[in-house]
């Protein structure tokens, strides 16, 4: 059984805040990131939570991620933001964009934010969530090196390329958070168990040679199974489109991994649109979003999708969570 501490959301985001700024990284970068970390676990999303600080310091060090990069932000058009991430961490970018992001939506009743030469964004969801917080229905993509082979083909060509739909709530909170990748599930949780030791469920990636495996080291090897079979692998080709082509980013065939240190920044990229959705409902859509809720929430054990880690949020926030000594040693071991 994995040996827990409990910690308090604060003590999450200054630790992980601290490592990262130990391992080279800018304060202001360090930052979003930490704040994210903290909402991650939150969430009871671990395998992206304080187990990628290690990782994220790593890759500080060996120079896959610039810890001292200065994003910039350009308007190519009044309803569209555009960072260059210069190669540093997402979450900065994404902050920076989203100041203007926002607004514009407001002003407009729609905006686009398009992020290029840019990193692992960690939850797709937690950017999202954060626009539906702002009275938005916010959508994300973020593309991430190749993972995924074509229907009918062997050789990975798209990566677990999440997408993110996020909906306002009448308490301030997303009434509704999909987030979701292309594969049956995230790459993340593979490595996870690489890490622990553990065999993975069957149908959660595929070997080198394109048949089902519950080894993590040879479906790291070969490709993860997409979700859905070739519907799968369209929406990682989707989101491909919309956050690599249409963002400048590179594409996932072409960038480094996430995972390692071999190959230098991966350069992949985030695309975000924000709907103000007084602009387009005729003013029914609380009404609309009150009758898919209802529809939903009204049927003995159904829940919508957010449900879940909207439940572990309210809780953490109260008491904490629940984190592996293990990571926490790892952690501290970057502090000296």
């Amino acid at each position: 059984m994995t040996e827990t501490r409990t910690m308090t959301l604060a003590e999450i985001e200054d630790l992980s805040f601290r490592a990262l700024v130990a391992a080279g990284t800018s304060e202001a970068n360090a930052r979003p990131l930490a704040v994210a970390t903290a909402a991650t676990e939150a969430d009871g999303v671990a395998s992206h939570g304080l187990a990628y600080i290690p990782i994220y310091a790593e890759h500080v060090q060996c120079g896959k991620v610039d810890g001292q990069a200065a994003p910039a932000l350009t308007r190519p058009r009044p309803g569209v933001v555009a960072v260059d991430a210069a190669t540093g961490f997402a979450h900065a970018a994404i902050d920076m964009g989203f100041e203007a992001l926002i607004p514009a939506a407001r002003e407009q009743g729609v905006a686009v934010l398009a992020i290029r030469n840019s990193y692992n964004c960690g939850v797709l969801g937690y950017h999202t969530a954060r626009l539906a917080r702002a009275g938005l229905v916010g959508l994300g993509f973020t593309n991430a090196p190749a993972s995924i082979a074509p229907s009918g083909g062997a050789k990975p060509v798209v990566g677990t390329n999440p997408f993110s739909v996020a909906v306002p709530g009448e308490d301030g909170e997303p009434e509704l958070l999909i987030d979701q990748s292309a594969s049956t599930i995230a790459k993340s949780e593979v490595m996870k168990h690489a890490r622990e030791g553990k065999e993975i469920p069957l149908g959660w990636a595929l070997d080198g040679d394109g048949n089902p495996t519950t080894d993590p080291d040879a479906g790291l090897k070969g490709s993860m199974a997409p979700s859905g079979g070739y519907k799968g692998v369209g929406v990682a080709l989707l989101t491909e489109i919309m956050a690599a082509a249409l963002t400048g980013a590179t594409l996932g065939i072409n960038a480094s991994p996430f995972s390692g240190t071999a190959g230098g920044p991966p350069k992949t990229g985030q695309m975000f649109i924000a709907i103000d959705p007084a602009a387009t409902s005729n003013d029914a859509f609380g009404a609309g979003m009150a009758g898919i809720v209802e529809a939903v929430r009204g049927q003995a054990g159904a829940h919508l999708p957010g449900d879940g880690r909207r439940a572990k949020r309210l809780q953490a926030r109260k008491d904490g969570v629940a984190v592996s000594v293990a990571t926490l040693a790892r952690i501290k071991a970057l502090l000296g």
